[in-house]
């Protein structure tokens, strides 16, 4: 079987598994085009995808004549077309033990962190002859609103009030005992824009999350309050946060994932001011990408030995 591994931006994934007496060919550059993806995809018989790098929608699977094993690191993705993928006998696996959610909570503390202390500006200032330009601004006292209080939601609760924040938290489903058992407390959604010095999005991008945080939303933040994305970029209407951050309304953002991505060279997000960039991260880690790998071997190993394992489009 011939085997591609996709958008291996870092050109990694040979060394984090084994892939001796299999036929590998790794792609490190993304293929957005439609017809280039088909063109370069079509003679192979397994593809392994990252996360939700590229898509798979029923008009690639059904041009991928050889395609028999399509798999993704994860559980769950989104851009995979399972019932097209079904019909067409092509079998979907994901990789169950590595998710990337502890390293995606991490990240965000890490955008937190540079926004309210600038650390990037601060960096830049001191290798440049600089010293001290600005007054950074502490956690404690200050109030994190975490929109989606699922585990990784639950999570930077957890470590919100380790700083002493008083945590608050909405979502659609969200209940006042789940919210205190995660150590928040159940605010409407407008109170959560409204009170948050410090707002970090966890939800999963879908019908209802998409498009949720948009200039009405915005419009109820502090002047003072900083907003974290790190996981779906059109969860939030990008244009409508670039013209807060222009315009001062916010005092920055922490932006991990996008609308597009990789991120386009002219980007209007490359020159948008009072934010910290990272080109979607979260989950890019060392421990998880050796979950990741690891386990996309082995499915392709089980499905060659026609015992298919940690299969997505059963039925």
């Amino acid at each position: 079987m011939r085997i591609a591994v996709l958008d291996d931006y870092q050109d990694v994934a040979r060394s984090y598994a084994d892939w001796d007496g299999l036929d590998v060919e790794v792609f490190t550059e993304h293929i957005d085009d439609v017809d280039e993806l088909v063109s370069r995809l079509e003679p192979f018989d397994v593809i392994a995808a990252m996360r939700e790098r590229t898509r798979f929608p029923r008009e690639v699977i059904t041009r991928l004549p050889n395609l028999k094993l399509l798999v993704t690191t994860g559980m769950r993705n989104a851009s995979i077309d399972l019932d097209a993928a079904r019909e067409h006998g092509v079998v979907v696996s994901g990789t169950g033990s590595g998710g990337g959610w502890g390293a995606t909570s991490e990240l965000a503390w890490g955008l937190i962190f540079a926004l309210l202390r600038d650390i990037p500006g601060q960096d830049r200032q001191i290798r440049t002859g600089g010293w001290q330009t600005g007054v950074g601004v502490e956690l404690g006292g200050k109030t994190l609103g975490v929109l989606g209080l699922g585990r990784l939601g639950s999570h930077m609760a957890t470590v919100g009030r380790a700083f002493g924040m008083d945590v608050i938290a909405w979502s659609g489903n969200l209940t006042e005992q789940r919210a205190a058992e995660a150590g928040a407390r159940l605010v409407g959604k407008d109170e959560l824009f409204a009170r948050s010095d410090v707002l970090s999005i966890h939800l999963v991008l879908g019908k209802r999350s998409r498009g949720l945080v948009g200039a009405a939303e915005l419009a109820l933040m502090k002047p003072t309050a900083y907003l974290i994305n790190t996981s779906r970029g059109p969860i939030v209407d990008e244009d409508a946060l670039r013209t807060a951050l222009r315009e001062g309304r916010i005092a920055g953002a922490g932006i991990d994932v996008y609308d597009t991505e990789p991120l386009p060279v002219d980007d209007p997000w490359r020159d948008t001011p009072r934010t910290v960039l990272t080109p979607h991260i979260g989950y890019v880690t060392d421990d998880t990408y050796q979950a990741f790998f690891v386990e996309t071997v082995e499915n392709v190993q089980a499905f060659a030995a026609g015992s298919p394992i940690r299969v997505l489009n059963e039925g």
